[in-house]
């Protein structure tokens, strides 16, 4: 059990946070009932496949990363493949409703090269998918995880000895040179309206000999991401999330713009937005969160990197965009 985040009856943010309809379910009610446009693609985005030539020949001393939509990444970082919460079906507790991929993961649990750990950030649908997770752990793979999510796992036939949990700043050396540290995020966690608190959430820094990344997951603004910065970085690449964003929800979900003022105060040198582009989860446009955020990096400097899903990225200090959505508005 967690001490530093846990009051005794449930886990907290680091802030006082308002988690989405908490005091505006009127407002939230009324949005409902509006119409808001272009929510899903006009056509099916892809199909989108993975360069398996180039991902399966596993590079030391080199920052890859591979989007496979949403918060599910895999990250090649001097010699280590690791993949972030994997969630290749519907974002929802059942199969014939709830939110639809856009499109087909580009790496299925089939192809999906080996994995030196996996990291599960929290318990929420769209970022913890049971049936893909057992699939994956079939291989043995380790899982990193936040406090209480171990026992969703074990309860789904995962072996606790495969499960390592993470309070926020403790740290695992994963051996080679490589530390993974959980960090605080400003979220909820909860896989039902009656459980909701009963798990950690975080955000994870990898650092390998050469590289070091941040995976923000799920988060709405908060000052650590500057003590963050201080304590693990400097970072090469920070992913952070820019969708499913609104402002009845700002709180645990900080959307484009203050995805840029994190990224100012984490100062990597490439923002790689992600939790955006993959499920209808806000009344936002599907497309708004990266075309807000495109704008507002070119007015602060910031150096983006948008890859088309399933595009392996090689880190040369640089961002790099590919506007793949433009063809599926």
């Amino acid at each position: 059990m967690s001490t530093s985040n846990y009051n005794g009856k449930i886990y907290i943010n680091p802030i006082p946070t308002q988690v989405g309809g908490d005091g505006n379910k009127g407002k939230l009610i009324a949005q409902l009932f509006k119409k808001h446009p272009n929510r899903t693609p006009a056509k099916t985005p892809g199909p989108f496949k993975a360069d398996f030539e180039k991902l399966n020949k596993l590079p030391k001393d080199t920052l890859r990363v591979t989007w496979l939509g949403h918060s599910g990444l895999i990250i090649e970082i001097d010699g280590k493949r690791i993949l972030t919460d994997p969630v290749f079906r519907r974002a929802s507790p059942v199969q014939f409703m709830g939110p639809k991929r856009f499109f087909p993961t580009p790496v299925s649990v089939e192809e999906m090269p080996e994995l030196d750990a996996i990291i599960i950030s929290h318990d929420h649908y769209d970022h913890l998918d049971d049936k893909t997770i057992v699939a994956l752990a079939k291989k043995g793979t380790p899982i990193y995880t936040s406090p209480g999510v171990g026992a969703i796992l074990n309860k789904w036939g995962i072996p606790a000895t495969q499960i390592k949990e993470l309070d926020w700043w403790q740290s695992v050396d994963l051996g080679d040179g490589f530390t993974l540290t959980s960090a605080p995020a400003r979220h909820f966690s909860g896989r039902s309206l009656f459980n909701r608190m009963q798990t950690l959430w975080a955000s994870f820094a990898i650092k390998g000999p050469v590289h070091n990344v941040y995976y923000g997951a799920d988060s709405g603004l908060h000052p650590l991401f500057a003590e963050i910065a201080e304590r693990l970085g400097p970072f090469d690449i920070t992913m952070l999330e820019i969708g499913a964003s609104d402002e009845l929800w700002k709180d645990i979900h900080m959307g484009p713009d203050r995805a840029i003022e994190a990224q100012l105060m984490l100062k990597s040198a490439v923002l790689m937005p992600i939790h955006w582009g993959t499920f209808n989860l806000a009344f936002h446009a599907w497309t708004q969160p990266v075309e807000r955020v495109m704008e507002v990096a070119t007015e602060k400097g910031v150096e983006l990197l948008l890859p088309a899903p399933g595009e392996t990225y090689t880190f040369n200090g640089k961002g790099y965009t590919n506007k793949w959505w433009e063809a599926f508005k």
